[in-house]
């Protein structure tokens, strides 16, 4: 069964208007369920006030059924690869691009191979990697919340509480916005911000193979990627 893809490419009010196809087509594809979702959702809807190029697309492959149970990063990057292959996705192989979306606290204590991971994940595809997690990210959105927030508590960012999560960029994102990034689709707003979020992204470690000990995230540089892309056809 082909995942749900939610673009809002090419939109036209007639559908016997010419249909252009894209250039390239970004794929994303993400860990969380929930969060991530509610946020690529709101940034695709802003590619043209982000002066995204008309000949770039971005798509969001969401988990469908059982699929949205797939979490642990190397499941997440077998899952794509089956989706790449179906040609009911409409991947290009040649020309679009996969990005895989996931959290790095998995491979600060529990899980080995991350190394691994990135360099198979890099032969034909992008990782994007926060750590400990997306919630860091999302903080990144808020002016000024790198000075205030991150600067001087990285250690608390990768410290597990007392139930083994790794919690405090949550707590911290829930008392900037007051709401639970899990459940509530109105965190996706933040990505209105992005921008904010990729100057002050690059306040902290943007480089995914330095990830372990360091609050990090690479996301920003990503997206920022993707806005200054032209497309020389």
């Amino acid at each position: 069964m082909p995942v749900h893809t939610y673009t809002n490419w090419n939109t036209r009010p007639s559908d016997k208007e010419e249909q252009i196809e894209p250039f390239r087509k970004y794929f994303f594809i993400c860990e969380g369920a929930n969060t991530e979702t509610f946020y690529f959702r709101r940034l695709i809807d802003l590619r043209k006030q982000l002066g995204i190029h008309p000949l770039i697309d971005i798509r969001l492959w969401e988990k469908t059924d059982k699929d949205r149970d797939i979490s642990y990063a190397k499941k997440l990057v077998e899952f794509a690869e089956i989706q790449k292959q179906n040609i009911d996705n409409g991947f290009d192989l040649d020309r679009d691009k996969m990005i895989i979306v996931f959290d790095g606290d998995i491979f600060e204590e529990k899980v080995q191979g991350y190394d691994e991971l990135i360099a198979s994940i890099e032969k034909t595809d992008t990782a994007a990697v926060t750590n400990p997690g997306f919630e860091l990210f999302l903080i990144l959105h808020i002016d000024g919340s790198y000075e205030r927030y991150i600067k001087g508590h990285e250690a608390e960012y990768l410290r597990v509480d007392e139930k083994g999560k790794y919690s405090h960029a949550y707590n911290v994102l829930l008392k900037l916005t007051g709401m639970n990034a899990k459940t509530n689709s109105r965190i996706g707003e933040l990505a209105d911000n992005v921008l904010t979020a990729i100057k002050q992204e690059k306040l902290i470690n943007q480089d995914i193979h330095r990830l372990k000990g360091n609050v990090s995230s690479n996301v920003g540089k990503i997206i920022e990627e993707i806005i200054n892309e032209k497309p020389d056809i």
